[in-house]
């Protein structure tokens, strides 16, 4: 069975959101970080926000990335699109947990969700998330979306850990079903 893992960069202080504030801390250590995690999936699992900001950013990118991401499966879970036109995306709008649980049931790698705060959210509730992958990156920054919004409780077991010379912390957690 594939496994769904959420990978977020993420503020000491928990914050999720608009993560410009990591290019600063960006080095091969994180790169080769992100790259052992896009070699273990062969499919994303996108919220519509992340979904539209990576269709207008990688068709244009001469990014390391863009291949994988142009081209990897992409389910995009959306009550409010009509369609994903980006290449190789197939969208979710109705029965979204069994249609998850079912592309998790298929052969493959893992199923990859990057950044789709409120979509990681509801996966980690559903109990449909496997893995937790945390890049924590050494600043504050008082506001903003959180990745665990108060009264969310959860159980998590430690798997990895590794420091970076940037002074970023990936931390890879295994959630803990009920």
């Amino acid at each position: 069975m594939r496994k769904i893992v959420v990978t977020e960069f993420i503020s000491l202080d928990g914050v999720i959101e608009n993560p410009g504030w990591t290019f600063p801390y960006w080095n091969d250590e994180i790169a080769a970080f992100k790259g052992a995690e896009t070699s273990a999936s062969d499919a994303l699992l996108l919220g519509r926000v992340t979904y539209q900001g990576f269709a207008a950013a990688w068709p244009q990118s001469q990014d390391e990335g863009a291949e994988y991401f142009n081209n990897v499966r992409k389910y995009v879970v959306s009550t409010t699109l009509d369609s994903a036109e980006w290449n190789n995306s197939v969208l979710i709008k109705d029965n979204v947990a069994a249609e998850i649980t079912a592309i998790k049931q298929q052969q493959g790698q893992d199923i990859a969700v990057h950044g789709s705060a409120r979509l990681a959210l509801w996966l980690m509730q559903q109990g449909l998330v496997d893995r937790l992958h945390l890049l924590v990156y050494p600043v504050v920054l008082g506001q903003g979306q959180r990745l665990f919004p108060e009264g969310i409780p959860g159980t998590l077991k430690l798997a990895e850990s590794k420091t970076f010379s940037s002074g970023v912390v990936a931390l890879v957690y295994e959630l803990e079903h009920s």
